[in-house]
């Protein structure tokens, strides 16, 4: 047995691979974009074909890189963006559609005629989540009834939907492993959270044929050889925000972790109960390890990073996206400038599907420095959205937040989130805490980590941001993006 594990990260814009050894150490990376379609407006798509194209070829180079033989790797952990979904022939392999991604807003109309028929409370209280275009139910449904050919291929059970956990296993098993793992099961709003299963009253709403979705195991299990890497083991399947809450450790009820990606997605883990939220944030699968479920409390932040991606690309405010700290640094204040980055509606707490992004409180006086530092300010202010609902579903204060992501590393950012939540921020020494959880998991299940007490023993924090903000501060801040945020959805 090998003493190696491979993570592949599918992400929303890149595919990753990792090799991780016995200690946890990172060996070798490697990553490739892949392109991004909007063939209308609110609409995001992906060529599946090169989502595993790309991620095949990252997971070569990082073992090539590395110089470690197959052989000495045990086991493949996969963590993936959630909830976009991929249809395809299972006699074939071949892709019907394009991949429709978790931003994707097409199918909202439809999601606002569930709502207005009653049927809110039974998808919150089976699945968790809220009704919206976010989720996989709905993508589904539309790809039967308007991609050319799916329905008569239903009929002679030849279709396969599947998260893109799902479509790499399969890909990578040459069609021999149909799974998922509770953890993406649980984002596609047609999985039982409770009774662990595809529910079938959600199945005859959605008119989905529990025939064309894939088997749900846990999150750390036997998935299959990857035939087409060497037959390593696949031992591993989990979304990626519960990925990055195992990466981080955050094992014991009342842990919180928050990545800072292309969004923000803060996880709570909550024990073995199944928190409802009062305060519109979802309930979710955490993790199934050995046939039990942990549960979590979620909240999502539709636009974060892509944020900082928005000022330079679109409006060229920075060069690179690290600049953006400095440009931000060079003023004290936003100067009363504030934004609400609701490119695609608003997430958490307030699930606004039509609400779009806004520019308030612009004078004469307003530079790009000010609007730099504003757009960091959202972000931060958005996540605080997150922990103060759940902190009141929880019904009990938070002393620290664990982050991790790309975006963590912005010092300044990091400083402001610690000032506006009033708790102490604890960035992860290793960033590639998503691709962590995987490889974890995987490690776990073929003996190269022992036990999760023993993975403990390897974190180590980078660094810890202590709250500075007065609460007159706090407070003024927070009121004024409360206004904005107002100001934004009556718009």
């Amino acid at each position: 047995m090998g003493s190696y594990i491979l993570s592949l990260d599918a992400g929303t814009t890149s595919s990753r691979a990792l090799l991780f050894d016995h200690k946890t150490n990172v060996v070798a990376t490697a990553q490739k974009e892949f392109k991004q379609y909007y063939p209308k407006a609110g609409w995001v798509e992906h060529d599946a074909h090169e989502i595993f194209d790309t991620q095949l070829l990252v997971a070569k180079q990082v073992i090539e890189k590395s110089g470690i033989s197959p052989s000495e790797i045990s086991a493949i952990g996969i963590t993936n963006q959630r909830e976009t979904i991929v249809c395809w022939d299972k006699t074939t392999g071949q892709a019907l559609y394009k991949a429709i991604v978790w931003q994707d807003r097409r199918t909202a109309e439809f999601c606002n005629q569930l709502k207005a028929k009653g049927k809110a409370e039974l998808i919150r209280k089976k699945t968790g989540l809220v009704i919206d275009a976010y989720f996989s139910a709905s993508k589904i449904r539309w790809m039967i009834n308007n991609v050319k050919g799916v329905k008569e291929k239903l009929k002679n059970n030849t279709v396969c939907f599947g998260t893109i956990d799902t479509w790499l296993l399969f890909k990578l098993t040459e069609g021999k492993s149909f799974k998922t793992d509770a953890t993406n099961a649980s984002r596609t709003m047609l999985y039982n959270i409770h009774s662990d299963g595809w529910d079938q009253d959600l199945l005859e709403l959605f008119e989905i044929p529990v025939s064309a979705l894939p088997e749900v195991l846990n999150s750390s299990d036997h998935y299959g050889e990857a035939t087409l890497l060497d037959n390593i083991p696949i031992c591993a399947l989990i979304g990626d925000q519960q990925s990055a809450l195992f990466g981080q450790l955050c094992t014991t009820k009342g842990e919180v972790k928050n990545t800072y990606g292309t969004g923000c997605f803060m996880l709570l883990n909550t024990g073995k109960n199944a928190v409802e939220s009062a305060h519109n944030l979802l309930t979710t699968v955490a993790l199934k390890l050995e046939n039990t479920i942990t549960y979590a409390l979620e909240g999502s932040v539709f636009v974060g990073g892509a944020l900082i991606q928005w000022l330079r690309d679109e409006l060229n405010i920075i060069e690179n996206a690290s600049d953006i700290e400095a440009l931000a640094k060079s003023v004290e204040d936003s100067l009363g400038v504030c934004i609400v980055p609701a490119f695609t509606g608003l997430g958490a707490p307030y699930w606004s599907q039509e609400t779009r992004g806004s520019i308030l409180g612009l004078t004469r006086g307003s530079s790009k420095a000010h609007i730099a530092r504003a757009a960091l300010e959202s972000i931060a202010l958005q996540v605080n959205d997150l922990l103060s609902a759940m902190q009141k579903d929880l019904g009990e204060s938070l002393s620290e937040l664990k982050v991790d992501g790309g975006a963590s590393a912005n010092n300044l950012m990091m400083q402001m989130q610690a000032d506006f939540c009033a708790l102490h921020i604890i960035r992860a020494k290793n960033k590639e805490t998503t691709a962590a959880g995987a490889a974890f998991l995987a490690g776990l299940k073929t003996g190269v980590y022992k036990s999760i007490e023993d993975l403990k023993q390897t974190i180590v924090p980078d660094r810890t941001f202590n709250p500075l903000m007065s609460e007159e501060q706090r407070t003024k801040k927070t009121n004024r993006w409360l206004n904005a945020v107002k100001a934004t959805q009556s718009f």
